[in-house]
C-alpha cells in the first residue's frame, strides 16, 4: 500500500480530537511531585507547591475540554485540602505499622508498602474526583495500579486508618464504601454484581462497616451488600449477600492428601 494512503487511512480513523497522551504523562509527573511534596523530608514544600500549581495548570489545559467548566478554580480549594489528606494518610501508615508484624518502621511503610502507596494516590485523586475534575483522578489511580497491582477507583469512599496488606490484585469499585479501621489482604475484590451501562448512576459495589478484616482472595459483590462491623471474612469467600455485625465467614474447601507408604 502506498505510504501516503496509509497515512490518510490512519488519520481517518484517529477520531478522538481530545485524545492527547501528553495528559497521561503530565498526570504522572504531577502525581510524583505531589507524593514527594507530602512525604519526602528533603523536598521543599513551598517551592514544590509553586511547581505543582504550574503542573496543575497544564492538566487544566489538557483535560478541561469544556471551556464552561471553571477547572482553574479547583487548584486553590484542592491545595487547601492537602494538610487534611496528609493527616489521613499518616493514620493509614500508622494502621499498617500497628497491623503488620513484618513492618520494622513507619518509614518502611511510606517507602516500601504498595498498599500504602495505592491508598495515598487514591486519597489525592478522590478530592479531584469529588469536584468533577475530568479524567485526571482516574489517570492518577491507574498510575498507582500499574505500579502496585492495587486498583482503587477514585470514586470509592474510604474512611480513616485503612490498611491493605501485600496489595497485589486488590480491586475496589467506584461506589464502594469502606468505613474506619478496615483491613484487607491481597486479591480482595469489592465489585459489582452486574455489569451494565445503565447502572452507571447506581450504587453497584458493597459497603464495608467499621473494623472489618477481609482476608486474601475474598470476593464481595453488589451495591446492597453490607459487611457488618467487627466481622471477619475468610480467604476465598464469595459473598453477594449482607453479613450481620460481629460475624465470621469461612470458605471451607475440601482438601485431600494422599501419602504413599513405603515409597522408595
Amino acid at each position: 500500500m502506498d505510504k501516503k494512503l496509509i497515512i490518510q487511512k490512519i488519520r481517518e480513523h484517529k477520531k478522538q480530537p481530545n485524545l492527547r497522551y501528553k495528559l497521561k504523562e503530565r498526570t504522572e509527573v504531577f502525581t510524583n511531585l505531589l507524593f514527594y511534596t507530602l512525604f519526602d523530608i528533603e523536598t521543599p514544600v513551598e517551592t514544590n507547591l509553586d511547581k505543582l500549581e504550574t503542573e496543575f495548570d497544564s492538566l487544566v489545559h489538557l483535560a478541561c475540554w469544556d471551556t464552561e467548566r471553571p477547572c482553574k478554580k479547583v487548584w486553590e480549594n484542592y491545595v487547601a485540602k492537602l494538610p487534611t489528606i496528609l493527616e489521613l494518610l499518616n493514620l493509614d501508615a500508622e494502621a499498617t505499622v500497628n497491623c503488620d508484624p513484618a513492618s520494622l518502621s513507619i518509614e518502611e511503610v511510606y517507602m516500601a508498602y504498595p498498599g500504602f502507596y495505592a491508598i495515598a494516590i487514591y486519597r489525592l485523586a478522590h478530592e479531584l474526583y469529588q469536584v468533577g475534575f475530568p479524567l485526571v483522578p482516574r489517570l492518577m489511580t491507574e498510575y498507582a495500579h500499574r505500579q502496585t497491582g492495587v486498583d482503587i477507583n477514585p470514586g470509592a469512599v474510604i474512611g480513616n486508618s485503612f490498611h491493605i496488606d501485600h496489595g497485589t490484585g486488590v480491586v475496589i469499585g467506584e461506589t464502594a464504601i469502606i468505613k474506619d479501621d478496615v483491613k484487607i489482604y491481597q486479591g480482595v475484590t469489592l465489585g459489582g454484581l452486574f455489569v451494565a451501562k445503565n447502572l452507571q448512576k447506581t450504587k453497584r459495589h458493597p459497603t464495608i462497616e467499621n473494623n472489618v478484616t477481609i482476608y486474601a482472595n475474598a470476593t464481595i459483590l453488589g451495591g446492597e451488600t453490607i459487611i457488618g462491623e467487627n466481622s471477619i471474612i475468610g480467604g476465598n469467600a464469595w459473598l453477594t449477600d449482607s453479613v450481620p455485625a460481629n460475624s465470621t465467614v469461612f470458605h471451607t474447601p475440601e482438601i485431600k492428601i494422599k501419602t504413599q507408604v513405603n515409597a522408595s
